[in-house]
């Protein structure tokens, strides 16, 4: 009798373990917990300290290779929309937000809250809900710490070849790891299980900020698309990031389960068809213009005669082709 009570009590306490664990993981689909919940649990070499410090150093990096678009309306609209995303998010840390001038369809987070919002990303996307769609993702990497835990997965699979004792164990070797990286790739290539991670997030925190989380589909839709038309595409532009019909399935399926339903939602802004606009100007203004503008500009006449900035008649088209520039009197 004693001996089946005992076997009661173990299957008992087995239970309960298993029901906590259970409850322990539906927090991570359940929006009404973000903030109440540690998303970022695992095996990690990292403390958070530390994180931000590396995190710090990577971005001193990407500062330093890439420009960054300073114009002070559409920075302060790109911090304001990501602040909110990460108000609304499990972040444990502070987020720098910045915009890179470059034409690939990408955002860049990296571990400790230092994030870059391709200026690609915003001129791509058609509304805000779309934009703030890929900041949340990358917003959640950073929330789980994605990127430390991944490093250290790569750590502890090296050890299986190294010999522990002449690396002062595995702190002493973790340590040495960190003192040597610049921005290695294991940093920014997750796993497909942290990608999925990273989408349920990203749509939770989407949908918690008043966004629609429709717009997050529709934007791997279009990447997708794009890929179609333009092959290659993918590869280039979301390379750490790789797209498939999984995950554009699966995120469907979270819309559905986990996300009840809003009377209304944000889908787009005034100030995100400014600011796309204000940014198209900026962009088009660097590729026209010339690097000499004191350049006189030529424009040919219906009637075959070259004519300067000042009106100026110039060679005709039958006596030469090539246009010759009248000196000026000062």
């Amino acid at each position: 009798m004693k001996g089946k009570l005992a076997v009661a009590r173990v299957l008992v306490v087995i239970v309960a373990l298993t029901a906590s664990v259970c409850w322990a993981k539906d927090k991570k689909k359940d929006p009404d917990e973000i903030g109440t919940r540690d998303v970022g649990k695992g095996v990690n070499f990292y403390s958070l300290e530390k994180e931000i410090a590396l995190g710090k150093q990577m971005a001193q990096e990407v500062e330093r290779q890439a420009k960054i678009i300073d114009d002070p309306v559409i920075a302060e609209y790109i911090n304001r929309v990501g602040q909110n995303l990460v108000r609304n998010s499990d972040a444990k840390v502070p987020f720098t937000i910045k915009v890179l001038d470059t034409n690939e369809v990408n955002a860049l987070a990296l571990p400790g809250g230092f994030f870059f919002v391709n200026s690609g990303l915003i001129l791509t996307a058609d509304n805000e809900a779309e934009l703030a769609g890929v900041m949340a993702h990358e917003i959640a990497h950073v929330a789980a710490r994605h990127g430390t835990r991944q490093a250290t997965r790569g750590t502890i699979i090296n050890y299986a070849s190294l010999p522990l004792i002449f690396m002062g164990g595995w702190t002493g070797y973790a340590i040495q790891e960190a003192a040597s990286l610049a921005i290695p790739l294991g940093f920014l290539t997750f796993s497909r299980g942290f990608e999925k991670e990273a989408d349920m997030l990203g749509l939770e925190y989407l949908y918690k900020t008043g966004y629609a989380p429709a717009a997050f589909v529709d934007f791997f839709e279009k990447i997708e698309s794009l890929e179609k038309t333009k092959p290659g595409t993918i590869s280039k532009v979301f390379s750490t990031h790789p797209m498939t019909d999984d995950r554009i399935r699966d995120a469907q399926k979270n819309i559905q389960e986990l996300l009840k339903e809003k009377p209304e939602y944000v889908l787009n802004t005034s100030e995100f068809v400014d600011v796309k606009e204000r940014l198209a100007l900026i962009e088009n203004r660097r590729k026209v213009s010339p690097q000499d503008s004191n350049r006189p500009t030529l424009r040919r006449s219906p009637n075959g005669t070259i004519d300067d900035e000042n009106g100026d008649k110039k060679a005709p088209k039958d006596q030469d082709e090539r246009p010759t520039l009248k000196r000026r009197d000062n």
